[in-house]
Parts: structure tokens; C-alpha cells; sequence
């Protein structure tokens, strides 16, 4: 896993969280943010009305209602990202990453707008009657890039695992079994069932599913967030000067949290900010294609509203949660992922301290401390003459060897940092990240314990409602690669990954996430920038027919 993991990750170095990236997709978004002058902030009233059905004309072709377009995209995006994608980004970065994952958003939101309104202008009819859309008809009908299509398409169907499968059911399994006890693999087998039953029905069946799921989990979701943070309404507007405070410094050293730089903090910020709300990604657009419109700038701007909701909005909430109980920056008793997990060869010193600085600036690849390679001796579970193990980007305390529940007698083969032996478990205190840490702050309110099951239902209904989702991005891109008869060998081949991934390592899934993103989300990037001036006339035209018909607003 080790071997698998650090490969994945070096190729996310240079794709998925490389600085060009992000500075594109940002780029990107600022471009026609200014280019469309502001549409996220003068179309958002519009947008509302548009959803409410204010402007609907009963001869307009589609699928779904422009509610049930919103409601399934949204289902895709409001996932993990909202609930352990928050919570990894601030365990990396600090405070300030929300601030990066909120600007992601508001120039995500024109982004969408832009993405959506050139997918659904030039959208198909497939073989079989249903509306087929999404960026890689644009980029095939307008732009005559047939194998810039393709690229997004092969991209898109390994991105439904990526993004819209694998991290999804692996975020449910290991939430459900830390707060009920139910081991992953029984809880992926029946998850995977009903997903075979919603998905096999299409998009008509997943829009009828996602429009009643999607409010029932945010209502859940924002009780629960709100108690916490009224419950420790105090540390609400030092949370909110610390997000602002750190955005340009990064975060000093603070209680078991070692510290993030600026780079580090944006960085992450705007990577998990794109991983929740996916804007650029041309996900959305395959959902909004099938939209009932007469045309296909209303479609865009009910798309708008989607960052705004997934990450200002519910994004922000979680990460009101997690700063206002303060359980960031402290540790807990957990058992360690081995990913998560090196050993370095570094002692304490004769009292028992640590040299902090150099901790600090190991974590932030600032000095290159050495592994440790060798053996250790364990005795009853407690490792003799222990050098610093490092866990979740923290000193770890109070660590025990066990081996099938007892504790562990006998050596402990070290290869680089990497403990080798098969079959052992270590277990200590340390910082936590993504869903467990989101699970510890739910349980500081007046709810209690009770609050973890919040999580743990808000964990299964949202990301579960992304697979679903992404189950049919996936299927769309298969339909434009190979037809739809290829849709039935799609969707097995997408169940069964769904099940085996509820007992997988969670570290491996994140960084491959990453990845299948930027291999998304590039091809999509280059054709709207291409449809730039495509895009300004749809939109001029659009308000020129809108005042001829309602007048102005």
C-alpha cells in the first residue's frame, strides 16, 4: 500500500496539487468572472426565481424539472467533501484554508454558470430518447475537438470511482464503524445493493431519489452543526479572526496541530474547495444537460447557485463546527493508518522534550529529517527506547503494539519509516483528519454523544447521494465513448468498485481523488476558455429575448 500510495502521490504532485493547477483553476474563474462582469453576484436573485419554476414554458425539452437538474448536481457535490473534505483541508492548512476553500467557491460559482450554459447549448439526444450533454458535446459540436472529447470522457468515467465512488462509500464505512461498531464490509455489501437498484433506473429514477434526499440531509446536517456552534458560541468570532488572521502568514504552532505555511494552506484550501464544489470540473454540466430549458443560460445560472450552496454555505457551517470546538488542533486515542503514519529518527531528549522547530519545519518540508530504519523492541505492547513516530502530521503519545487485540511481544522490522511486520495494529493518541475529526467536533454540544450519529447519517445520506450522482456522469460518458449499450457492463463494474472500496485504505483514495480531478478537469478548462467569446454572445442574447418577453426583472 505504501509502495501504491507514494507513487500516486508523486503523480499528484505534478497534476492534482501542483501550483499551476490551482492558479488555472482559479485563473479561470477570475477570468470570466471579470470577462462576464460578476454574473455570480448579479444573477443571484435571478437564479432563485429561475429554480422556482418563475419562467418555465411547458414545450421545453428535457429530462428533469430545473429543481430536480439542481437537486441531482448537488447531490454529486455535497458528499465527503463538506463533511471529511473539510475536515482534512484544516488538519493540512489550518484555518485559513476555509477562507481559500470559500474564494474557490465564489469564483466557482461563475465557473459553473460559464461550464453548464455551453454543455447545455450543445447537448444530444441519445439512442435511446434521452438528453445526453455535458462538455464533451460541446467540445466535439462547437469546437471540433473530438479527441479533447474523448480525453474528458475517459477522464470522467475514471473520475466517477475517483471521486464519485471510491471516497464516497469509504468515508460512510469508516464513520458507521467508528460510531456503531458495524464493520465496513457489511456495510458496503448493503449500501451497494441499493445503489444497484437506484442507479439501473437512470436519471428519471436518480432525479425522483435526489430531490426528496438532498433537503432531508441538509436539514439533518444543519441542525446538528448549529447546536455545536451555538453550544460554544464563544469561540465563534475568535474562529472567524483566525480563518482571516492566518490567510497570508499561515498557522503558528498550537496545541498537538505543528503548523501550516500559506502555501500549504492555500493549496489545500483550494484543492478541497474544487474536490466539494467541483467547479471546472464539468461534472455538473452532464446533470444540467437533462434540465428542462428553452434555452441554455437559465440552465447555467440555476448551476450558480451550486458553489454557493455547497461550500459557502454548507462547507462554511462544518468549518464553523470544527474551529468553534476546537478539536482541530487536539488528540485523540485512535488506532493509525500506516499511510498516516512514519517513524523518524529522532529521540527525545533527556527530559522527555522534543525539539519543536524542527518538528515544525519537518512537517512543513522545510528540513529533511531522516527515517528511521532498523529494529525496535516491544515489550507488552510498548515499544523499548522508542524514536518519534509521527502520526496525521503529529507527535504521537501513549503508543501500543497490538497484534490480533493483545499486546504485541517481540521485534519491530522499520524500513524507511514504514513499520513492515504483518498483522499489527498501533494505537495511540494523535491528531485525527477527514470524517473521524468531523465526528469528534458533533459531539461538542448540548446533543453530546448524540451528535456523532448527525455525522454518521448526514456521512451516509450525502455521500451516498454522490454516487449516485456520479454513477450517472460516469454512465453519460461511457454512453458518448461506447454507446449505451456499454451502460449495463458500466454500472456492475461500478457497484462492485463501489463494495470494495468500503474496506480499502481511506489515504490511497484521497490521493487518487486528486488525480482523476485534474484529468478532469483540464479538458474542460481549455474548451470553455476557447468558447469564451461563444459564451458572451449566449448570454447577451439571452437577456436581449428575456426583456423582449417579461420585461426587466
Amino acid at each position: 500500500m505504501h509502495t501504491i500510495n507514494n507513487f500516486l502521490q508523486v503523480i499528484d504532485s505534478y497534476i492534482g496539487s501542483s501550483e499551476w493547477f490551482v492558479l488555472l483553476l482559479l485563473g479561470t474563474g477570475l477570468f470570466f468572472t471579470i470577462y462576464l462582469k460578476f454574473p455570480q453576484f448579479r444573477y443571484l436573485a435571478h437564479s432563485i426565481r429561475i429554480v422556482k419554476g418563475k419562467y418555465d414554458k411547458k414545450d421545453d425539452k428535457g429530462d428533469t424539472s430545473h429543481f430536480q437538474a439542481l437537486a441531482t448536481a448537488l447531490s454529486g457535490t455535497v458528499g465527503t467533501g463538506n463533511i471529511a473534505g473539510v475536515a482534512l483541508a484544516i488538519h493540512l492548512g489550518g484555518p485559513a484554508a476555509l477562507f481559500w476553500m470559500l474564494v474557490t467557491a465564489l469564483l466557482g460559482m461563475t465557473t459553473k454558470f460559464v461550464e453548464v450554459t455551453l454543455s447545455h447549448k450543445y447537448r444530444e439526444v441519445a439512442e435511446d430518447g434521452t438528453i445526453s450533454g455535458g462538455p464533451m458535446y460541446y467540445m466535439k459540436n462547437k469546437l471540433n475537438m473530438r479527441w479533447l472529447a474523448a480525453i474528458f470522457a475517459i477522464a470522467t468515467v475514471l473520475s466517477s470511482f475517483g471521486t464519485g465512488n471510491l471516497p464516497q462509500v469509504n468515508s460512510i464505512s469508516n464513520s458507521v464503524f467508528a460510531t456503531f461498531g458495524i464493520k465496513q464490509i457489511i456495510t458496503g455489501g448493503v449500501l451497494a445493493v441499493i445503489l444497484g437498484f437506484v442507479i439501473i433506473g437512470g436519471i428519471k429514477r436518480i432525479a425522483k431519489v435526489t430531490e426528496k434526499l438532498v433537503p432531508t440531509m441538509a436539514i439533518i446536517y444543519f441542525i446538528g452543526a448549529f447546536a455545536v456552534i451555538f453550544y460554544n458560541y464563544e469561540n465563534i468570532i475568535p474562529s472567524l479572526f483566525a480563518v482571516i488572521k492566518d490567510v497570508f502568514t499561515g498557522t503558528a504552532a498550537t496545541g498537538g496541530f505543528l503548523g501550516a505555511s500559506f502555501a500549504f494552506a492555500f493549496n489545500r484550501g483550494v484543492n478541497r474547495g474544487l474536490f466539494s464544489n467541483e467547479a471546472g470540473q464539468g461534472s455538473a454540466p452532464i446533470a444540467h444537460a437533462a434540465a428542462r430549458a428553452h434555452e441554455p443560460v437559465s440552465e447555467g445560472l440555476v448551476a450558480l447557485l451550486e458553489p454557493f450552496i455547497d461550500t459557502i454555505i454548507i462547507c462554511m457551517l462544518t468549518g464553523l463546527v470544527l474551529l468553534s470546538s476546537g478539536v482541530w488542533k487536539e488528540k485523540y486515542e485512535n488506532t493509525f493508518q500506516f499511510t498516516d503514519m512514519r517513524i523518524i529518527d529522532l529521540k527525545h531528549d533527556n527530559n522527555g522534550q522534543l525539539n519543536k522547530t524542527r518538528l515544525k519545519n519537518y512537517i512543513l518540508g522545510k528540513e529533511n529529517i531522516p527515517y528511521y530504519t532498523g529494529t525496535l523492541s516491544v515489550n507488552k505492547g510498548i515499544i523499548e527506547n522508542a524514536p518519534v513516530i509521527i502520526n496525521a502530521r503529529s507527535v504521537a503519545e501513549n503508543v501500543h503494539v497490538f497484534q490480533n487485540d493483545n499486546f504485541y511481544n517481540g521485534d519491530l522490522n522499520v524500513d524507511n519509516g514504514v513499520i513492515t511486520n504483518n498483522n499489527i495494529q498501533i494505537k495511540g493518541k494523535s491528531l485525527l483528519h477527514s470524517a473521524p475529526l468531523t465526528t469528534e467536533a458533533f459531539k461538542r454540544s448540548f446533543l453530546g454523544n448524540w451528535g456523532q450519529y448527525i455525522v454518521s447519517i448526514g456521512l451516509l445520506l450525502f455521500a451516498f447521494s454522490t454516487a449516485i450522482s456520479w454513477s450517472y456522469y460516469g454512465g453519460r460518458a461511457m454512453t458518448y465513448l461506447f454507446g449505451t449499450k456499454s451502460l449495463i457492463y458500466y454500472r456492475i463494474i461500478y457497484v462492485i468498485g463501489f463494495f470494495l472500496a468500503s474496506f480499502t485504505d481511506t489515504t490511497i483514495i484521497w490521493t487518487l481523488s486528486g488525480i482523476t480531478i485534474a484529468f478532469m478537469t483540464l479538458p474542460n478548462l481549455i474548451g470553455i476558455l476557447l468558447l469564451r467569446k461563444d459564451m458572451k454572445n449566449t448570454l447577451k442574447k439571452y437577456w436581449v429575448d428575456f426583456y423582449k418577453e417579461f420585461g426587466h426583472l
